[in-house]
């Protein structure tokens, strides 16, 4: 299901003027960012896009990439991708109860 989340964009924007509220977690893919955020921050519509201890996968619609590519290209400076170009943004979400955090990954394709 693609998907165009309020949400996911209010959180993103957040986090980009608030960077002490996430820390970037290691990977070993080329193309993903992942964010521990804290679960003090406040998310519009948790329990439907960060559903507790389950993955929630969606692509981003294009019009989404299209009006926030600014917000997304931000974020894909953390990854490790040599060509900096990508056509599909997956966004991957879930809140982590037992470590109590929110959980947010960024695909680029």
């Amino acid at each position: 299901m693609a998907s165009n989340s309020d949400s996911i964009f209010y959180l993103l924007s957040h986090l980009k003027r608030h960077p002490q509220a996430a820390s970037c977690l290691p990977v070993h893919e080329n193309n993903i960012v992942r964010l521990k955020v804290d679960a003090k921050i406040k998310v519009a519509d948790a329990d439907i896009y960060f559903p507790t201890n389950h993955l929630m996968v969606n692509r981003l619609t294009d019009n989404f990439v299209a009006q926030h590519g600014e917000l997304l290209d931000y974020y894909q400076k953390f990854t490790n991708m040599q060509k900096p170009h990508y056509t599909d943004v997956w966004v991957t979400t879930t809140f982590i109860q037992p470590a109590n955090y929110y959980f947010i990954e960024l695909s680029y394709e």
